[in-house]
């Protein structure tokens, strides 16, 4: 997914997409300690899924900051 698909995303539909992103980043990490991964590109991908969506949480938590003041 896209940075812009993630901004029309809603802050609920983001904390489920983190959660997601990071169970799977959990499961990858015990599947690379126990046996070799087919892909060990899928952790890279969802530990940046993780990184996109805390920037896009902490952009609209500053808006709504900027806006109560």
């Amino acid at each position: 997914m896209k940075t812009a698909e993630l901004r029309d995303t809603s802050d609920e539909g983001l904390r489920i997409l983190l959660k997601e992103a990071k169970e799977a980043v959990f499961k990858l990490r015990i599947q690379s300690r126990m046996e070799r991964l087919d892909s060990p590109s899928e952790l890279k991908k969802s530990k940046k899924m993780i990184a996109r969506v805390y920037t896009l949480m902490n952009e609209r938590e500053r808006e709504r900051g900027k806006q109560n003041q």
